[in-house]
């Protein structure tokens, strides 16, 4: 990487992250902070780079646990893995445990894939959720997908747009957000996919998403939102960016249908990145609603 850029890394990720091994496969995770614990979880391309300034800001008060997924940020990238939503949903299931291991509760907070994967393990355990924030995510099934994404799931075009020229991952520093990230910022999400190799879990994602029944985690989202209903009275908060041209506002009323009782805050001039847009906003919103549960 070009001189200096280490450092300015260091400056906008200054964590040292801890590691659980998945039968041999090397999972990196924040653990900052001490007090509630608030489970993060990232979605794709994305890694925990994406919290950063929610981990900065909430560990005073806060324990931050927020892994990259297998394949994802700074964890293991193996070339032959079950990349699948059941896979990266057992997988946090064993980081919870891991770093959790008296039961303690649980504040989620979830963007994009890590909606369906946090709200998995929410479902399997509803007891121990405390408070839920789901920001620009869904957690069931819709073929609406945009098709630019489907575009990169084609045999031989995914492969040579995602893994060769990292294009998916590229374009997200330019078209999730309204404001334009800075050089040291799209570095920092574009760092962990630098090589073919260590972008297989980016396509794999993609190629995941689920078009149809034939799409492994299509079975998976069904039983997810199937068990919903044992999470109604969960208090719940959606701040979302208006301007997501993949997860839009009219994914807000199915949620308020699931939670009756939840709040939202809709950011006219944030994108899917909304973190990167309206953080000085999302981020002290966000704290207040899950200081009810801080203790």
């Amino acid at each position: 990487m070009p001189a200096g850029s280490d450092a300015a890394f260091r400056e906008l990720y200054p964590f040292t992250p801890k590691t659980i091994s998945h039968d041999g496969v090397k999972q990196s995770y924040v653990d900052e902070g001490s007090g509630h614990a608030l489970v993060m979880v990232h979605g794709n391309p994305t890694w925990s780079f994406f919290f950063r300034d929610m981990i900065k800001s909430y560990r005073d008060s806060f324990r931050c646990i927020v892994p990259d997924h297998v394949g994802c940020g700074l964890s293991d990238k193996p070339q032959t893995y079950p990349y699948t939503l059941k896979t990266h949903a057992d997988n946090l299931e064993r980081l919870i445990d891991h770093a959790l291991p008296n039961g303690e509760p649980v504040s989620l907070v979830l963007h994009d894939w890590g909606g369906a994967v946090g709200m998995r393990w929410a479902t399997r355990w509803p007891k121990r959720v405390k408070r839920i924030v789901a920001m620009n995510t869904a957690a069931w099934n819709s073929l609406d997908a945009p098709k630019r994404i489907l575009l990169c799931r084609w045999p031989v075009i995914g492969d040579v747009a995602v893994r060769g020229f990292n294009l998916f991952a590229r374009l997200a520093t330019s078209q999730t957000t309204v404001k334009p990230l800075s050089a040291a910022v799209r570095a920092g999400y574009l760092r962990p996919y630098d090589s073919w190799a260590n972008r297989v879990a980016v396509l794999r994602f993609v190629r995941d998403i689920p078009v149809s029944p034939a799409v492994p985690s299509y079975a998976e989202l069904a039983d997810i939102e199937a068990k919903f209903g044992e999470l109604r009275d969960v208090p719940a908060y959606f701040p979302w960016g208006a301007r997501d041209w993949c997860f839009t506002t009219k994914f807000l009323p199915k949620w308020r249908g699931y939670f009756p009782n939840s709040r939202e805050n809709v950011y006219e001039d944030a994108g899917h990145y909304l973190l990167e847009d309206a953080g000085d906003r999302i981020i002290p919103a966000v704290r207040e609603f899950l200081s009810a549960d801080a203790t």
